[in-house]
């Protein structure tokens, strides 16, 4: 992967994936339709790749535009992925 991925598409952002995360979507990157809120990313995600909300999401940090993000709870004010917005799913890595 570049250092710097291309922008999205006009009406999408962009979603890059790292570690455990690429491993199991094949991807390191990939544009979504915006706006998205961010607890409805866990669902889209998991309809294109089974099993990731369990396997990778739950365990993994997230961040917008580089500042990490806390995936609201329901009932909590969500935050939405906007046009042009980058999206990193950042799992933990260990190290030896």
């Amino acid at each position: 992967m570049s250092a710097t991925p291309k922008p999205a598409a006009p009406g999408n952002f962009t979603i890059l994936y790292f570690a455990t995360a690429t491993s199991f979507t094949g991807k390191n990157v990939e544009s979504l339709p915006a706006p998205l809120s961010l607890r409805k990313l866990g669902d889209v995600l998991e309809e294109r790749y089974k099993g990731i909300r369990e396997e990778v999401l739950g365990h993994s940090l997230v961040t917008i535009n580089l500042a990490y993000v806390d995936v609201p709870e329901e009932g909590e004010d969500d935050v939405i992925i906007q046009e042009g917005d980058e999206v990193a799913i950042i799992p933990p890595v260990s190290s030896g």
